[in-house]
């Protein structure tokens, strides 16, 4: 390489903007500053006095540094289908139906593109001047799993309420061709082609793909086909690195280059939040115009009343309780499908929170049987725990102090475990992320350094090796009768709390108190309301179990029972003046 013979050539280099070339052995131009290769070669003004020159640069080989570190030409939106394609493929591993990912979350991403005008539609926007062309002689059926590609159809037909495709929308797309990067087109501050431009957009009435909103996608997906995830669920499974979400781009194929602006698109550095990405599904919901969502009935899974089994089985309380959350849910009118069901297009479109809502009736259903007072409830397990040492043989009555007892240590236990768990979750990518080319090499060193440094620290703090990424369940407290440890609570009976009058069942406790003060107090004159700071123990115990379990915050949970409450005291207010309507009818 001649540094003399390259000072005719005076061109700002690309990357770097400096004017410092050199030449490489096959007499191209490269910047000495950042080693970027240009397409550009020295003008050789009589080869007959060097014949061996072609020879030489054809033995030694022509480097592609530039294409290799360069590699495909592709957008943002290509990134974010890439992401969604990992998260489908996880979910179907968790035993989804393969429908999910190749009709119902592809025609809703579909949908996205064209509603954001970034492909299926006639006139797509890119940000760069150069515009793919339409293969009208080579048709193929576009595969998730294959290269990304930015998909467009000019001939799209609308959105199809069933969620499936037809045969001839299969046939009938156009896949832009992903060709090789050069040099002219490659965003300078950003792997992709739109990076920088992307991250500047704000665009009003569009919604703005991030990669909290892929978890959105993935929801209202399960949400379409009724599938037995809630969003708690999905939500722990990415936590359990069960779903890609936290460096999801450190699986991108090898040809896609992340750098510079990428980092803030694509780099997650904090948990998904469970309102965040409810609010985000009712959003990208609205933004689709998706139509209304199948019914919620009472068989399907996110229905209040399956869903309080499911919780009152894993947090280990009677089986009889469930009998008693039906009954509120049918006073509360919670289990219709119109109140369950999600419907995008309506004028105040609003999807419910099942797994928080079912969480509360319970929470509800123990208020109404033990008060929760700090008083009633262990007056009612003195009585409990003498009923069960006189009648060993029949069927033991529900000790709530004993339940406490063993609950409480069981999710002190399970609690340790998760946050030792988050304080040594990795942030850092397997794959760097870096600003520049200038800045690679610095990257993928640091990053050496550190895994060299874990490496080692974890050899002398803890020589046992550690333990693999464990099975998913949809059950974090498990019970059975065969454990001798612990007592499993779901056979015991409720005798204890209820009393019979006539054929019907009443709760031995007449008082309540309310969660909020945000509620009209002549519906009932035996009810109190306490302040926050005032909530009994056994009542914050409660709260932070099921918000532990639901990996939700507490505040979230009490606002979803005061709900609840609402409903069930506005519904016994009218029944009662109905009542009280009806016997002065009589009189008169």
């Amino acid at each position: 390489m001649d540094l003399e013979e390259a000072e005719e050539f005076k061109e700002r280099c690309s990357q770097c903007a400096a004017v410092s070339w050199g030449l490489t052995d096959e007499g191209k131009y490269y910047c000495t500053s950042c080693h970027n290769v240009t397409e550009r070669s020295q003008e050789v003004i009589n080869t007959d006095l060097i014949p061996n020159t072609q020879i030489k640069a054809l033995n030694r080989g022509l480097k592609k540094k530039n294409n290799s570190e360069k590699g495909w030409d592709w957008y943002v939106c290509e990134g974010f289908q890439n992401i969604l394609c990992q998260q489908a493929e996880a979910l179907k591993n968790l035993g989804i139906g393969p429908e999910l990912k190749n009709d119902v979350l592809h025609n809703f991403w579909k949908r996205y593109l064209q509603k954001s005008k970034q492909a299926y539609c006639k006139n797509p926007v890119y940000t760069t001047g150069r515009k793919p062309t339409v293969l009208e002689d080579n048709l193929s059926h576009s595969d998730w799993a294959s290269e990304p590609e930015l998909l467009s159809d000019v001939s799209c037909p609308p959105f199809l309420e069933s969620g499936a495709e037809s045969q001839s929308d299969i046939h009938t797309r156009k896949p832009f061709p992903i060709s090789k990067a050069s040099q002219s087109e490659t965003s300078v501050c950003s792997g992709s082609l739109d990076g920088v431009e992307y991250s500047q957009r704000k665009e009003k009435g569009v919604v703005k793909m991030t990669v909290p909103q892929t978890l959105a996608f993935c929801y209202l997906s399960l949400l379409w086909q009724r599938e037995a995830i809630t969003l708690s669920d999905l939500l722990r499974f990415v936590e359990e690195d069960h779903i890609p979400y936290i460096n999801a781009f450190q699986h991108f194929p090898e040809q896609m280059k992340l750098y510079g602006r990428d980092r803030g698109i694509f780099g997650i550095e904090s948990w998904p939040d469970y309102e965040d990405i409810y609010k985000k599904t009712i959003e990208v919901g609205t933004f689709l115009d998706l139509p209304r969502f199948p019914d919620i009935t009472e068989d399907c899974y996110l229905h209040p009343n399956i869903l309080c089994m499911k919780y009152l089985m894993e947090v280990n309380l009677p089986d009889e309780m469930h009998n008693l959350t039906c009954h509120v849910v049918k006073m509360t009118g919670m289990g219709e499908v119109d109140f369950l069901t999600f419907d995008p297009i309506a004028k105040m479109a609003k999807t419910v929170k099942y797994d928080v809502q079912a969480v509360a009736i319970i929470v509800v259903v123990l208020k109404l049987l033990f008060l929760l007072d700090d008083n009633l409830e262990w007056s009612l397990s003195n009585l409990a725990e003498k009923h069960n040492e006189k009648n060993k043989k029949d069927k033991p009555w529900f000790d709530f102090r004993k339940w406490y007892q063993i609950m409480k240590k069981a999710f002190d236990e399970k609690k340790q475990k998760w946050e030792e768990a988050r304080a040594k979750y990795l942030w850092k990518s397997e794959k760097p992320l870096y600003y520049s080319f200038v800045d690679k090499p610095v990257a993928y060193k640091k990053r050496e350094m550190v895994v060299n440094l874990q490496k080692q620290f974890s050899t002398l703090v803890d020589s046992t090796a550690t333990a693999g990424k464990k099975s998913p369940s949809s059950f974090q407290f498990n019970w059975t009768e065969e454990d001798t440890d612990r007592t499993c609570f779901h056979g015991h009976s409720l005798q204890g709390v209820l009393k019979e009058k006539g054929q019907s069942l009443l709760t031995k406790n007449s008082l309540y108190w309310l969660s909020t003060q945000k509620f009209c107090r002549c519906y009932c004159t035996h009810v109190t309301t306490y302040e926050e700071s005032n909530y009994s123990l056994s009542y914050q115990f409660i709260l932070n179990l099921f918000s532990f379990l639901l990996r939700i915050k507490t505040s979230l949970l009490h606002e979803e029972v005061s709900l609840v409450e609402k409903k069930l005291f506005e519904k016994k207010y009218s029944v009662t003046k109905k009542k009280s309507r009806s016997k002065k009818a009589r009189r008169h």
